[in-house]
């Protein structure tokens, strides 16, 4: 797909789809309540298309409409073992949250995906999940997908309760690690070095699970009684920060983003935009469903760079792409540290945002834990590989609006993974 260099402002009011993260755990938390969960503004994205397809298979009805999503729950003890294996797709959610209810399920099961998910590191879960006496193996050896869960060996004993101090923050190992306890024999509990999205722990409380957060420390009861709920799902502030980036970027430009989550756990993007200099501006708050939520209205400002790291990072890990484009377009220099987590995404997007920005003229260096960018240099053209990574290629079709000359980014439709008529919504402010 071609992009060019876009001289006046953007413009204009939009939505963004439905938060990814929470539309993943609307489905799997629905399909383990009693009761029919109703889900509204769904995500209908690959990924979370994959989660659908999964507890299908397990004998979940889901009806899925243009307007709503019904999932007929069975009860936390009511999915049944699927002829042949699960495909997550490309989805690391899927994969990663899955694992731990089939932990705890009495039947065996093959998780598998796409390449890029036979490449992504599973010994995050499998150690938790191994210790909590689940029998779960690579099945080539190698740490990553296809996955052979056989349940708690075999049904012959429920998960044992732990304590897991889990050595990177991560919302998907976390979450796992808690879905696991709610099978095992006593409260579970998982501590991170840092605070990851916490998502997971505000929607089982709401289908009523006894979950309770100290800190970075998130423990579950087991063996709860869920109930179906309502759910309106938030616009995803990942898909959100795009936009963002586009409006900070281009002079004279003013946007407004209606109904975008903004829980503290995700909100990185918008605490790093702000220390750089963004005019950003959040109306009409409210909570819907536990999340705050918020109207955001951006305007262009001058930028200036920062460093970004430490307890910030997983708040806007996802983001980080998006944010190194911006930070060629500020002043100063930007440094991205603590960000390892970057490499075992889609794609290593520490290699992969460093490249195409230098193929764009920026002045960066990658690091083993994130780059440094100087910026106020212009950028060009320049044929993007994306790496079929949707953050990649939307990151790059921001760039491109600032960019002088033609831009190429191949494989532009990996996009459909998180946000389905992205290029659209970009096309209908400028």
């Amino acid at each position: 797909m071609i992009f060019e260099k876009h001289t006046s402002p953007l413009k204009g009011e939009i939505t963004v789809p439905g938060d990814k993260s929470i539309s993943h755990r609307a489905v799997m938390f629905g399909a383990l309540a009693e009761g029919t969960t109703e889900v509204t503004n769904f995500l209908q994205g690959a990924d979370c298309l994959s989660t659908i397809s999964c507890f299908r298979k397990m004998g979940i009805e889901i009806e899925n409409t243009p307007d709503r999503i019904l999932i007929h729950g069975q009860g936390l003890h009511g999915l049944k073992e699927p002829s042949g294996f699960l495909d997550t797709g490309n989805s690391g959610t899927t994969t990663r949250l899955i694992s731990g209810i089939l932990a705890g399920q009495k039947f065996p099961c093959v998780l598998n995906g796409d390449e890029s998910i036979q490449s992504r590191p599973m010994n995050r879960i499998m150690k938790p999940l191994s210790l909590m006496g689940a029998d779960i193996v690579s099945v080539r050896g190698n740490g990553c997908a296809p996955l052979k869960i056989n349940g708690t060996l075999a049904g012959k004993q429920t998960l044992h309760a732990v304590h897991y101090l889990s050595p990177v923050a991560s919302a998907q190992v976390k979450s796992c690690v808690l879905l696991a306890g709610l099978y095992a024999d006593g409260p579970t509990s998982v501590t991170e070095p840092a605070l990851s999205r916490n998502h997971t722990e505000l929607m089982l409380s709401g289908f009523g699970a006894d979950v309770r957060c100290e800190n970075a420390t998130a423990t579950i009861l087991p063996d709860p009684k869920l109930s179906a709920m309502q759910i309106h799902v938030p616009g995803d502030i990942s898909s959100a920060a795009y936009f963002i980036a586009a409006a900070l970027m281009l002079p004279g430009s003013e946007i407004l983003i209606r109904n975008v989550g903004i829980n503290p756990t995700r909100d990185g993007i918008l605490r790093a935009a702000k220390q750089m200099g963004a005019d950003i501006t959040l109306l009409n708050r409210k909570v819907s469903g536990g999340e705050p939520v918020a109207d955001l209205c951006v305007k262009y400002a001058p930028l200036k760079g920062i460093e970004i790291g430490g307890a910030l990072i997983p708040a806007l890990i996802d983001e980080l792409p998006v944010i190194a484009v911006l930070a060629c377009a500020a002043e100063g220099t930007t440094v991205i540290r603590d960000a390892q987590e970057l490499k075992v995404k889609e794609s290593n997007r520490i290699d992969t945002v460093a490249n195409a920005l230098k193929a764009m003229g920026a002045r960066v260096q990658a690091t083993d834990d994130g780059m440094i960018i100087e910026g106020g240099h212009p950028l060009k053209g320049a044929v993007i590989d994306s790496h079929k990574d949707h953050r990649i290629a939307m990151s790059f079709a921001v760039a491109s609006l600032i960019a002088e000359g033609k831009t190429q980014i191949t494989d532009a439709d990996c996009v459909n993974i998180s946000y389905p008529g992205f290029y659209e919504t970009l096309d209908c402010l400028k």
